[in-house]
């Protein structure tokens, strides 16, 4: 091996951990095999927490049902209608509180095309989001106001 093969031969791994958006891979069945130092930071789970548990741990329970039927989908259709795009979602951290989320998606295969799970980018928008809320809210009181005087 040279010098240059050394170097790389775990960048994969590297470019996993230092990742700065949360990045989490569950297999077929939706139990979590990598969870990045990003991850950990967002959801409050360490790796040692979430390594072999069920993906349950950080999706609210009355948004259960929906996400299973989803990524039962797009395990089966080998791909997720989400992809390329980046959807805002309630999630759960270690502490029971909630956040909101934004989560990219993508089924990944192995060299055979067969699935062999399921990757998820997130980003807490928590911030973000109660911002615009605000935001909106005050918007439609603008408005109102606006509709009276016309």
């Amino acid at each position: 091996m040279n010098a240059d093969t050394t170097q790389f031969s775990n960048i994969a791994e590297l470019l996993v951990e230092q990742s700065p958006d949360g990045i989490v891979f569950a297999d077929k069945a939706g139990i979590i095999r990598v969870w990045n130092i990003a991850a950990e930071r967002i959801f409050g789970f360490t790796a040692s927490d979430a390594l072999g548990a069920n993906l349950n741990i950080i999706i609210p329970e009355r948004l259960r049902d929906t996400h299973w039927r989803g990524f039962e989908r797009a395990i089966a259709e080998r791909a997720t209608k989400y992809a390329g795009q980046a959807l805002p979602t309630r999630a759960v951290r270690s502490d029971g509180t909630y956040l909101y989320a934004e989560l990219s998606f993508a089924i990944v295969l192995d060299a055979k095309s067969d699935v062999l799970g399921a990757l998820a980018h997130a980003r807490d928008i928590t911030e973000r989001f109660e911002k615009e809320r605000v935001d909106r809210k005050r918007l439609r009181e603008l408005e109102k106001i606006l509709a009276c005087k016309a």
